[in-house]
């Protein structure tokens, strides 16, 4: 199945708690169609005790965002905008910035 994010994309939140923020995607799960964006969607999760740690903790990571909700950051203007595909002078069907119609790498 074809997304419009990728791992590596700087991508901007619609909607949610975190809406407005920017990050990277660091892991995509393309079969519940979710993403991690690092300093998005951060929850707190309570970890139990355990033989190496005997006293348990509490830390904050970045939770999954549903993809929908991300829209991708065009790095020559810097602004969010839709992706499309279509091919290129090799051939080759690449992603473009449907905002600037260049191709995205």
């Amino acid at each position: 199945m074809k997304f419009h994010v990728k791992k590596g994309d700087l991508v901007k939140v619609l909607s949610g708690n975190s809406k407005g923020k920017e990050g990277k995607i660091s892991l995509m799960l393309p079969d519940k169609q979710r993403a991690v964006v690092e300093g998005v969607n951060v929850v707190t999760k309570h970890l139990k005790p355990t033989a190496q740690n005997p006293n348990g903790s509490i830390e904050k990571r970045e939770a999954t965002i549903h993809i929908s909700n991300l829209m991708v950051i065009d790095p020559t203007n810097g602004l969010p905008t839709r992706i499309g595909r279509k091919l290129n002078k090799e051939g080759k069907l690449q992603r473009f910035s449907k905002k600037t119609n260049t191709f995205l790498s």
